[in-house]
């Protein structure tokens, strides 16, 4: 343990990946210690099963920011595919195009439905609730009562598990900015009508952009590849190493970082500063001194979720690259269609290969159901859903995802402000970067953002970019144009609860 390495890297998902290949560009000594004994890229990877391919969470390649568009394409010069965005919602036995075309719906809700929405939108108009606080209240204002139960009450609870009167109208207001239901009906009309070329005009509402780039294995691809070009550039990646201990000495300036391995060793490392993507409660758990903020840390929470992969030969093939479920009468949040986002996901080239996504917390019931069970669930329900026949399964697999979304509850935010006046005093030579690292509800680019702008503020030697104000702004979430401007100071909201 006599080396002392400049820069230790917690974590080999896309901001420590970014940070470290950022720093290995510069000719910085950087050691990557990642707790994965497998896989690079935390939530972006890309896992496998017997040679099938599928992604965790979903992952389309778009960014207003250049800097990040030139990075991908230095990683994967070759390896893009061009993917349409095909998604449908499905709501009591029916799907529904998303975003929506008009008369699609009018078919589907019918006629006296569609009547009571326009009834029920006419109301909340002309009755709107004063100071909407709650994301129900939002949405009612924007879409009416009856719409808001159609398609937006059910998945949105199922993915933040509290109910829509918990969660602020901020975030309504944030992700749903620029669509209002006469954005819909127009938008809708337009596409019930459009034949041909899909074209994006550039005032459109940020939820109906219609295309994306994708890597032809995944976005574990990336990784791996940006993996690789840190090493050749004389970075290093030690694999299956999990923090358990961060202890800093304030005289010397240096880190002493403890590890235990995955045959259960231990390791040690010295280094002059840490650049963590692990999730903030954990790395303030391990700090040495006992930090005192170390309350706040502890009371940060996280959102999870489990994917079961059905794999089989249905009758039919699938366009969409997803399907969201608003259905109320099935667990399942959202169903991916790995061969929809590329061919090669696929092992034999024939099955379909279907990712049921379900929103839980780690440690209840559903999370902790043997995987049998899982999966048996999972295919009475895309039985029931009509996506696939149960009989047509003949393989599948569960893939557990912890801490996949940090939970901006009432008292977050002055958890985490405790927390970084803390690190900027003791700890200075510590520096969080990405989603869980800064208790941030980041896309993917905007966690490489952050792993960037750290490298180079290391690399010049001062605080030139404050990585605290890189996020999404309102109009970046569906954006599918590359090379567009950055978008590095505005907040994308999770839900928070009402105060």
């Amino acid at each position: 343990m006599d080396e002392i390495i400049e820069t230790v890297v917690i974590g080999a998902g896309p901001a420590g990946l970014t940070a470290a290949y950022t720093l290995a560009k510069h000719g910085r000594d950087v050691l990557v210690l990642e707790q994965d004994e497998t896989y690079v890229g935390g939530i972006s990877r890309t896992a496998s099963y017997k040679g099938f391919l599928f992604d965790i969470g979903g992952h389309r390649f778009f960014s207003k920011s250049k800097e990040i568009v030139d990075l991908w394409n230095e990683l994967l010069p070759d390896d893009f595919l061009d993917r349409p965005r095909l998604s449908r919602i499905y709501y009591r036995d029916k799907f529904y195009a998303y975003p929506l075309k008009a008369f699609e719906a009018l078919k589907n809700l019918g006629l006296l439905e569609s009547a009571l929405c326009v009834a029920s939108y006419a109301y909340a108009k002309a009755f709107p609730v004063k100071e909407a606080r709650s994301f129900h209240q939002w949405v009612r204002n924007q879409f009416g009562e009856r719409l808001f139960g159609i398609f937006f009450k059910t998945y949105t609870e199922k993915v933040w598990g509290m109910s829509c009167d918990e969660i602020s109208a901020d975030w309504a207001a944030q992700r749903i900015k620029g669509l209002s239901l006469g954005a819909a009906v127009l938008d809708g009309l337009k596409r019930s009508f459009r034949r041909g070329r899909r074209v994006a005009s550039s005032g459109t509402a940020k939820t109906l952009i219609e295309s994306f780039r994708y890597p032809r294995r995944g976005p574990g691809m990336m990784w791996e590849a940006a993996a690789r070009k840190m090493q050749a550039l004389g970075g290093r990646l030690a694999m299956g190493r999990k923090v358990e201990e961060l202890a800093y000495d304030e005289r010397a300036r240096l880190w002493t970082v403890s590890v235990v391995c995955a045959d259960g060793s231990k390791e040690s490392f010295r280094a002059r500063r840490i650049l963590s993507s692990a999730p903030l409660r954990e790395v303030m758990n391990a700090l040495e001194p006992r930090p005192l903020s170390l309350f706040n840390a502890r009371a940060l929470s996280y959102r999870d979720f489990l994917t079961v992969v059905l794999i089989g030969r249905p009758q039919k093939e699938l366009p969409d690259n997803w399907v969201y479920i608003h259905d109320p009468s099935v667990k399942v949040g959202r169903v991916q269609n790995f061969k929809s986002w590329s061919p090669e996901m696929i092992a034999d080239g024939v099955s379909t290969c279907l990712g049921l996504e379900y929103f839980c917390f780690e440690g209840d019931g559903l999370w902790n159901a043997p995987d049998v069970d899982l999966v048996a669930l999972a295919k009475a329900e895309i039985d029931k859903i009509g996506l696939m026949n149960a009989d047509d399964v003949y393989d599948a697999c569960v893939v557990r995802q912890p801490k996949a979304y940090p939970v901006y509850d009432e008292a977050y935010a002055e958890n985490v402000k405790a927390i970084r006046l803390e690190i900027a005093t003791r700890f200075p030579t510590l520096h969080p970067i990405g989603r869980n690292g800064m208790h941030k509800y980041n896309n993917q680019d905007h966690a490489m953002m952050t792993g960037m702008l750290t490298a180079l503020n290391i690399v010049a030697g001062r605080t030139i970019y404050d990585v605290w104000g890189v996020n999404e702004d309102a109009e970046y979430a569906e954006q599918g144009v590359a090379g567009a401007e950055a978008a590095l100071a505005s907040e994308r909201l999770t839900p928070k609860r009402v105060a």
